[in-house]
């Protein structure tokens, strides 16, 4: 009689427990997104790296749903600004505690996407607070937008792989630690960052150029259209070319073919790719200061003619407001690692610092 009393008594207090959450949904106007992210069936689409999910609460705990595409993708946990986990979001629809015995009162929760659109779309459905909890205003909109074009560089690529074997893999990649994230945060902005390993201008590892997927939601579908009236940088960051820069050497590549046939890009076709790429930015965003930069791979290493392609294609277009800015070339093999993507956030937040005016 005891047992099933206990049994009935378990049951109601699960029950409860359950009933008293605080269910904040992925359509909630509490919840602050940053990136190209779409609202589909209840649940926030993020796919483009660096996305993120953004709370202001006061309780104890926040638990979290989510489903994978294909279980490959990485998430920070950030708490009060300090990444305290990562989660490796299930391809079931699963329930995931991203906080428990938090002292209580006010904080501010993130959900971080370390991993770029590769590894698929995770499907976020909302946060739920025990009862205790209250949700808050949304987190202010940061003053300062930046927004950056890039490739597997600017991704964070391979840049928690400290086997140097350069693995591309979820697992090291985080794109937190990258020189994109590193600026953002240090001038306090936003930032969205439209990237993906292996992309070019004029041509790159995979079909798809940057020309033809920058004003995408979502990446995969030619069809999907991004509204840029959701978000105005102050400031874009363009740092393209890397992948150009080999794949015009090899003429049996397969996109080489595709994009070339039999012969190589003469330096005239290659700085009209990039300087109507540019001309098209600035098109979209009208009166944002651009920074055309390339590094700090080898196409920046001495006698690269990649820096010349970009510095004249941005002559061509006379535009005051749209400045070129070369970092060096870090002369070790593989992706930058942690240190030398920071080592390029110091170097870019110098050039920011003389020239851009917020």
């Amino acid at each position: 009689m005891y047992y099933k009393h206990f049994i009935i008594g378990l049951f109601i207090a699960i029950n409860f427990q359950c009933s008293a959450q605080i269910v904040v949904k992925a359509n909630d106007a509490h919840i602050h997104y940053m990136g190209r992210i779409a609202i589909k069936d209840s649940a926030a689409e993020l796919s483009w790296p660096a996305s993120s999910v953004k709370i202001n609460f006061y309780g104890t705990a926040v638990n979290a749903t989510l489903k994978d595409e294909r279980s490959d993708n990485n998430y920070n946990i950030i708490l009060d600004g300090k990444v305290t986990n990562v989660i490796h979001p299930a391809a079931a629809k699963t329930n995931y505690t991203l906080v428990s015995g938090l002292t209580p009162g006010k904080h501010t929760l993130e959900l971080f996407k370390r991993t770029e659109w590769a590894m698929g779309k995770t499907w976020f459905y909302g946060f739920e607070l025990n009862k205790r909890s209250k949700i808050l205003p949304p987190p202010p909109t940061h003053k300062r937008k930046i927004e950056y074009f890039g490739n597997s560089i600017t991704c964070g690529y391979a840049d928690e792989d400290t086997t140097g074997k350069d693995r591309g893999t979820s697992p090291f990649e985080n794109g937190y630690i990258s020189y994109a994230a590193i600026t953002a945060r240090h001038f306090n902005a936003e930032f969205h960052n439209t990237s993906k390993s292996g992309i070019g201008v004029t041509v790159s590892w995979f079909p798809l150029i940057m020309p033809e997927m920058y004003d995408r939601l979502d990446a995969t579908d030619p069809n999907s259209k991004w509204d840029f009236s959701k978000y105005t940088p102050d400031l874009v960051i363009i740092n393209l070319f890397q992948n150009d820069s080999w794949i015009v050497k090899m003429p049996n590549n397969e996109q080489f073919k595709a994009r070339f046939g039999t012969t190589p890009p003469t330096p005239a076709f290659i700085i009209n790719g990039y300087r109507s790429f540019v001309k098209t930015i600035r098109a979209t965003y009208p009166n944002a200061q651009i920074i055309c930069i390339l590094g700090s791979m080898d196409a920046t290493k001495l006698g690269s003619p990649w820096p010349g392609y970009i510095n004249q294609a941005v002559a061509d277009l006379h535009d005051r407001k749209i400045f070129t800015h070369f970092i060096p070339y870090k002369n070790t093999n593989g992706h930058p690692n942690a240190k030398e993507q920071q080592k390029m956030a110091d170097d870019l937040i110098g050039f920011i610092d003389q020239k851009i005016k917020w």
